[in-house]
């Protein structure tokens, strides 16, 4: 009885009509002014630190230019550069990720890169800290950080 009911509401979800034959037909295509749900391309390029191997891995051994946020969610300064920073990441199509660290959940690393004050962004090549910043900066600003981190 149970799968029964479940069936029936499976089906009264899926818009499908009948055919002449009995049979189910495939729904409709989508209207072509529809829209479509999709991860953007800028959330690939921007990941969270799971732990001091996976900042190894992810950061210090990537071939690309990385920007490592120090953050904390109790830090209001931090939710407006996050935003922000991923943002311009994003415009630059590939050419740098970023990695996002809460301080409270990895303070060996916060300890280990020198990080005093959040927001704190680093700018890493071939596992070495290029460049950084502390507090909050305008799009222009961090257009010019990333640029100069790409070399572009």
């Amino acid at each position: 009885m149970a799968q029964r009911l479940a069936l029936q509401r499976l089906l009264s979800l899926t818009p499908r009509t009948l055919c002449p034959q009995g049979r189910l037909a495939a729904p409709a295509p989508p209207a072509p002014h529809s829209r479509t749900f999709g991860t953007s391309a800028g959330r690939r390029n921007t990941f969270n630190v799971q732990d001091g191997s996976d900042f190894q891995d992810r950061v210090v051994n990537n071939p690309k230019p990385v920007v490592v946020d120090f953050h904390a969610q109790w830090c209001g300064p931090c939710k407006i550069l996050g935003p922000r920073l991923e943002k311009m990441v994003a415009k630059q199509e590939g050419k740098v990720l970023m990695a996002k660290v809460d301080i409270d959940d990895h303070t060996d690393l916060a300890i280990e890169y020198e990080v005093s004050a959040v927001p704190t962004v680093l700018a890493m090549k071939n596992g070495d800290v290029v460049d950084k910043f502390v507090g909050i900066k305008d799009e222009d600003q961090l257009e010019a950080f990333l640029k100069k981190l790409i070399g572009a």
